[in-house]
């Protein structure tokens, strides 16, 4: 079974579905492969790119909020919530989120990448989650899975069929063939309503490629747009 950390900030969790437009989990790796100076070009790359003014508008598109969390996994029983769900209804909420994120740290730095466990511990983190309209889990990542079972396995055991589950790939570090880790990704981890890959250029376009994300999916189905899916079919 995946263990699932506390859920921290609990009480923001009030509100109808039509009051919540999407709940988001953000997965970032922290396996063996990443190392220290990585960790921290992911990290605050995350905490930029939140507050990036692109991204807050995508955040505030809509009247209706996003519910966010965030959580850091590597091996099997190594996933670590870094917040709790905040429903993020005002650019000061967003910058308190995005502050929590900055200030974390590392909780494993010595374990393999456990993809399917990293989705399962999502997918008990979504059943926890406020009553959103849609729901999306952003796995990123440097490697392939390498321990325990893989997504395939986590799609069939968990409630994930009507999730959207998008994919960051980090390119370069001690991974050279970034054409496999692409295809795996696309191939096995992007899956759903509107699913799409992303792809970093190292650790230092993290920042870039979060924001690309950030816009693309927060945007998607607002106004009534139908998103465009980088998903392969079947």
């Amino acid at each position: 079974m995946v263990r699932a950390g506390p859920l921290i900030g609990a009480s923001l969790l009030a509100g109808p579905a039509d009051a919540c437009r999407l709940a988001l989990v953000l997965a970032m790796d922290v396996s063996s492969s990443v190392d220290a100076v990585e960790d921290q070009l992911q990290r605050q790359g995350l905490a930029a790119a939140l507050i990036a003014p692109d991204v807050q508008a995508a955040f505030f598109v809509s009247p209706d909020p996003v519910a966010l969390i965030v959580f850091e996994w590597s091996g099997r029983y190594n996933q670590a919530n870094l917040t709790g769900w905040s429903l993020i209804e005002t650019p000061s909420d967003l910058a308190t989120f995005a502050a929590t994120i900055a200030g974390s740290r590392r909780s494993h730095n010595d374990f393999p990448t456990a993809m399917g466990y990293a989705l399962g511990h999502a997918a008990t983190l979504l059943g926890h989650a406020p009553d959103c309209a849609s729901q999306t889990i952003d796995v990123s990542g440097d490697g392939e899975n390498n321990d325990g079972f893989g997504p395939a396995q986590a799609f069939a055991a968990f409630p994930l069929d009507t999730v959207t589950v998008n994919g960051l790939v980090i390119n370069g570090g001690e991974f050279e063939a970034e054409t496999q880790l692409i295809s795996f990704y696309r191939n096995h981890v992007v899956k759903g309503p509107g699913a799409f890959l992303e792809i970093a250029n190292g650790y230092p376009d993290f920042q870039s490629a979060m924001q690309r994300k950030l816009v693309r999916e927060l945007s998607a189905m607002v106004l009534g747009q139908t998103p465009q899916t980088d998903a392969p079919k079947g």
